[in-house]
């Protein structure tokens, strides 16, 4: 090969700067611009303006994007851009109602973009699919809630499934949670089944608690932050103007990840008009490492080696034998595999050398209080138990778990996904404590564990599932195998959608099937002539109270309370302890029953609803004390040094990473452009660097299909992309959630969890 033709280094460390990649800092005026273009499509601004200025802050709306904290003392502007897009995403003036479902057909709706979806506004009242003319016709509440409690009553229990994404507020999703209880199931998957139930399930096992230990207070005093697989500038935002002060007073951030995210590159605070107009930006990671897709495992690993390599040069004075001694269990096994495992290996795996690694280990050695902050690049993978179990391993190693300026903590992308969990939506008994349901209720709740959404999925597909409810989301847009169980999706008896906007989960409609249209978050909700709060929980596991305060978009919208309620009262047999009509009217008394089930998370509940920065529920680790099945934090030895389930082979094969852009949250797509990647435009595009396009003897702008290259006798391919050159790791490939969905299959997921594999499918590249 002539010198010119040969393939152009990969840098791990350096940007590309032949590649598309932002050029202008995180934060700053692309930000508010970003805020602005969305903001001019809002009609009504002063209500949105008068929102955005309370979001966040005591008394008014918590932010229906991320889980990002809110803090006592908020800024004057406490929400970002992405923050700022939900909210007026919200407030869309268009509605989609009668109307809107009598001029297109479903058939129509399912050639739109989810953008085009989303667009249309908001539902506006009940709605039932005809299949003889195609479309969602109008229904009256009483007859929707009548067929739907008809419908489910007919069924064994275990044939529904109540799927909850994170927007409902802790009263509907209790209610919920009971109701599917009370009919006889606990088939509750919930969206954290796609992301973080990685760490519900592992992190648990490692260290007793299935969410982080950090809270807010904890980044005053850390002196090391270290970073994996999380884009901080399109997923929390406000996180950033928490690590700007933490660099500012000395705080030192590692990060890898396969991707170069300019959020944890440089910032500019958009409130800081001295930064905005001359000051420089702050530069947030001292060090940013590209590690390989699956190659997390073999990062720490080699951290560790150093800190033992460290122990070894000043006995005693690096590694925390006290804290080993009288917390941990199985330490003497991990430095065993640790020995075990090469330079060579390690380097191989992760794709980067020994030298960035040792630069990394030093800042990790130099620091006191080190956190350890996580996203799904860590959790998306078959082996992403490993990964987190490694994460552990490396904190506790020196003691950085179970005291202030240290911890472990996943940031939650949804706002109330982790209160879900915490008030008793998932699939096992252990979600919602048993006496209590009969103590309070006088129900015999189930005892069978039920589905996650991989095995409801599974029961779809071999037709054991005949309902589907969905509390929120966009659950069949966001699901693996999407080809597959978007043709499966009406093989059911029954779906509900309870939703605010329009989305492709609705455009497969079962054989019945209802649109049910709820409040927002935004919205005024009004029962027994007294408006209501919700609450919410965030990733440090503090709970916010949420008031509404724009109009709703029809007197026909209910609130998720009262729809949850009322299908409940239609399905279940006469209880008098189940008052339901009487939790519409007031959810005061909801959240009693909240406490009365969780007195320990949830003591005086109603008093502290809207308590400046929340309350805190309180995490045993956090105290160092660990509720495992040993009464100790857990060591782990790693079996392998990826995290991958099956490597790439051949020379067409790569490591697929899914992404969402900067104009998205989720499955939500508010417009095409990728301002923090410097990419605009085509959502059909895939990532590759400039060396391996010229391997595969590939150019920029062709098209090309990805086969999936898993054997599992199943062909999936998603055709028409456009290569698109990008700094990316060797054997590494990357396009946007969740176009790229249908290329992984529903079996290739985190063993423990099944959190599919989002961010590790080995998929063949074909010209």
């Amino acid at each position: 090969m002539h010198e010119a033709d040969k393939p152009a280094p990969h840098s791990a460390t350096e940007q590309d700067a032949d590649t598309p990649f932002n050029q202008h800092p995180s934060g700053g005026w692309g930000s508010l611009r970003g805020v602005a273009r969305i903001f001019g499509k809002v009609e009504g601004g002063t209500v949105a303006a008068k929102i955005l200025s309370q979001l966040n802050k005591p008394g008014g709306v918590m932010c229906s994007s991320c889980a990002w904290a809110k803090p006592a003392k908020p800024a004057t502007f406490e929400f970002c851009e992405n923050g700022a897009k939900a909210t007026l995403w919200e407030l869309d003036a268009n509605r989609a109602g009668a109307a809107f479902f009598n001029q297109h057909s479903v058939t129509e709706l399912k050639t739109w973009t989810d953008h085009q979806l989303g667009r249309a506004g908001r539902l506006s009242e009940p709605l039932r699919y005809d299949p003889q003319t195609d479309r969602y016709q109008p229904v009256d509440w009483d007859t929707a809630f009548a067929e739907i409690g008809q419908e489910l009553a007919a069924l064994e229990p275990k044939q529904a499934v109540f799927y909850a994404s994170g927007h409902a507020g802790l009263e509907a999703s209790y209610l919920y949670a009971l109701f599917a209880r009370a009919m006889g199931h606990q088939n509750l998957p919930q969206s954290s089944n796609m992301c973080h139930e990685t760490t519900s399930v592992n992190l648990k096992s490692f260290i007793g608690t299935p969410v982080g230990t950090c809270t807010l207070e904890d980044f005053d005093h850390c002196d090391t932050i270290f970073f994996f697989g999380q884009n901080t500038g399109s997923n929390s935002p406000r996180f950033l103007h928490v690590l700007k002060a933490a660099v500012e007073r000395g705080c030192r951030i590692v990060t890898f990840n396969p991707v170069r995210e300019s959020g944890l590159i440089e910032f500019v605070d958009p409130q800081n008009i001295a930064q905005m107009t001359i000051g420089r930006p702050t530069q947030i990671s001292e060090k940013y490492y590209q590690v390989r897709p699956g190659g997390d495992v073999a990062v720490l690993a080699g951290l560790m080696k150093c800190v033992l390599a460290a122990e070894e040069a000043a006995p005693g004075e690096v590694i925390d034998h006290e804290f080993i001694a009288q917390h941990t269990k199985d330490y003497e096994e991990l430095k065993a595999a640790l020995k075990a495992a090469t330079w060579a290996e390690l380097e191989t795996h992760s794709g980067l050398t020994r030298a960035m690694i040792e630069e990394a280990a030093d800042i990790y050695l130099s620091a006191k209080n080190a956190i350890g902050i996580y996203g799904m690049g860590l959790t998306q993978h078959v082996n992403g138990w490993l990964n987190l179990g490694m994460f552990c391993n490396l904190l506790m190693m020196r003691g950085n778990i179970g005291r202030l300026g240290a911890g472990i903590s996943p940031v939650r992308g949804h706002s109330n996904v982790q209160g879900q969990r915490t008030v008793g939506v998932g699939e096992k008994s252990a979600h919602m404590p048993a006496d209590k349901l009969r103590e309070l209720f006088g129900i015999d709740p189930p005892t069978e564990e039920g589905m996650n959404a991989v095995h409801a999925c599974e029961g779809i597909l071999d037709g054991r599932v005949k309902a589907m409810i969905s509390l929120g989301g966009n659950l069949l847009r966001a699901l693996p195998d999407r080809e597959r169980m978007e043709a499966a999706w009406p093989t059911m008896r029954l779906t509900v959608h309870i939703a605010t906007k329009p989305n492709r989960s609705l455009l497969c409609p079962g054989e019945v099937s209802y649109i049910l249209p709820c409040l927002g978050r935004t919205d005024i909700d009004l029962q027994g002539g007294q408006r209501q709060a919700v609450s919410i929980e965030d990733t440090f596991s503090h709970i916010y109270g949420s008031i509404g305060s724009a109009e709703p978009p029809s007197d026909s919208v209910l609130s998720e309370v009262a729809i949850v309620a009322r299908m409940a009262k239609a399905t279940l047999p006469a209880n008098p302890k189940l008052r339901w009509d009487d939790w519409i009217a007031n959810y005061d008394l909801i959240r009693d029953l909240i406490e009365a089930t969780f007195p320990e998370d949830f003591a005086d509940f109603n008093a502290r609803l809207t308590q400046p920065g929340g309350f805190y529920r309180g995490n045993p680790a956090r105290d160092r004390v660990w509720k495992t099945e040993s009464g100790k934090a857990q060591f782990t030895a790693p079996p392998t040094l990826s995290a991958l389930g099956q490597a790439p082979e051949g020379e067409r094969q790569m490591t697929l990473i899914t992404l969402r852009s900067n104009d998205q949250f989720n499955t939500t797509v508010y417009g095409y452009s990728d301002r923090l990647r410097g990419l605009e435009g085509d959502r059909g595009i895939v990532l590759i660097n400039r060396g391996e396009i010229a391997r595969l003897g590939l150019h920029e702008g062709q098209k090309v299909t990805l086969r999936c290259a898993v054997n599992d006798g199943v062909d999936r391919a998603v055709s028409g992309l456009t290569v698109t050159p990008y700094d990316l790791p060797p054997g590494t490939i990357a396009g946007y959630y969740p176009e790229l969905n249908p290329l992984v299959p529903l079996g290739y997921h985190e063993k423990n969890s099944q959190t599919p594999a989002y961010k590790g499918t080995p998929v063949e590249v074909i010209a």
